[in-house]
């Protein structure tokens, strides 16, 4: 999505497709993540909580048309949500190939914000990677932070409320980011910030108090006229991606 976005401003295409795709098709994956203890012992992404053991896999497929705004007004599309800015980097040396590195992740971000003209203090929701282990999760709060705190320069009447769509169905790897896109795009247009689950004690290893931050249990609805997102994608690999998105209208 980051490069279409690209293509789309350089005048390299005049619409674009993005997209992700997790089907599984045999068992040696889920076997070496098993292995690995990578893997909930029951099923459930639970993160962000005291009781995130690691994450579920899910299948799944998505994809997302993309426009110059221009051009869609013109057409007549049905614009869904405007894409503000994004970034892409790498994590660089880290404790290892699982171990994110949070100072990377700090950067991603605010790369995007930059590139979107957007301040963190107009971001109202956050989609993170938000795998649900011990030892990611606490990284990329502590990353969000870094970017959108101190508590003092938020209104704590309007928390930075941030979940994962990976509790919803489970962390669908290779279609992991465009899942969280395509929810933020939904939140975006319908007003309405969806539940996250499994979040019953919040984890200790994470400084809450650091974070004017909320995690949506239930519905609720986003009343502003301005609704701003920012969605995370950090890969096994070490690549981490930040898209900035809002409502179009």
């Amino acid at each position: 999505t980051h490069l279409a976005m690209q293509a789309l401003r350089l005048g390299e295409c005049d619409l674009a497709l993005s997209g992700g795709t997790n089907l599984f098709f045999g068992p040696q994956t889920h076997i070496n993540f098993c292995k690995a203890r990578m893997l909930a012992a029951d099923g459930h992404c639970k993160t962000f909580a005291a009781t995130a053991d690691g994450y579920a896999r899910g299948e799944g497929i998505g994809v997302i048309v993309l426009k110059r705004l221009s051009d869609a007004e013109r057409d007549g599309d049905n614009i869904l949500a405007l894409l503000r800015g994004s970034a892409v980097n790498q994590d660089g040396p880290s404790g290892g190939l699982t171990v994110p590195n949070g100072p990377s992740q700090v950067k991603v971000i605010r790369a995007a914000l930059d590139n979107a003209n957007i301040t963190p203090e107009q971001v109202g929701y956050i989609e993170a990677h938000g795998t649900g282990t011990a030892l990611g999760d606490p990284i990329e709060m502590g990353a969000l932070a870094t970017v959108f705190g101190p508590v003092e320069k938020r209104n704590l009447n309007e928390p930075l409320r941030v979940a994962s769509v990976k509790t919803n169905f489970g962390h669908l790897e290779s279609a992991a980011g465009i899942a969280g896109l395509i929810k933020a795009i939904l939140s975006v247009q319908q007003s309405e910030i969806f539940p996250h689950l499994h979040f019953t004690q919040p984890s200790k290893h994470i400084n809450w108090d650091a974070l004017a931050v909320a995690i949506p249990t239930q519905f609720i609805k986003w009343s502003a006229a301005n609704r701003i997102a920012g969605v995370s994608s950090f890969s096994f690999s070490g690549t981490n991606a930040h898209i900035v998105l809002s409502n179009y209208n």
